[in-house]
Order: structure tokens, then sequence, then C-alpha cells
């Protein structure tokens, strides 16, 4: 895998980072998080075992467009 299968991209003009998550060939979003706890609950929908950990490792997330763990608008 060459990349993270978990995106958290940039954040919005009105707040909030939409999550997509690369499964099966394709990406699918899973909403749009306004804090840490939307996306642990994002990725325990989506079935990581252990998500608040996955927050911080490169392998599970990938942060695009702004610091990780910030959702305020662009």
């Amino acid at each position: 895998m060459t990349s993270a299968p978990i995106v958290v991209h940039r954040p919005s003009l009105l707040g909030g980072r939409r999550v997509t998550v690369h499964s099966s060939g394709r990406d699918e979003i899973l909403g749009t998080a306004y804090s840490d706890h939307d996306l642990v609950v994002f990725l325990e929908g989506a079935g990581v075992a252990d998500p608040e950990a996955a927050l911080d490792d490169p392998q599970w997330v990938e942060w695009r467009g702004g610091p990780a763990h910030e959702f305020s608008a662009a």
C-alpha cells in the first residue's frame, strides 16, 4: 500500500474535514468530522480496531491540507 487507507481532507470553508476510506479499489466518503471524536466514530464504523491510536499512525490516517487534529474553517 502506498498511502494510508483513511484520508482526512483539508478543512472546508465552513469548518470540518471530509473523511474518506480507500477500500476495494475505490474511495468512500465516511462523512465530515468536526473533532477528533467524530473521526474516532468514523474509524470505529470502518472497522478500525483501535481508532484513537490510529489517528496519529500514518499507516492508517493521512492528514491532507492542514495540521492534524485541526478542524476549524480554512
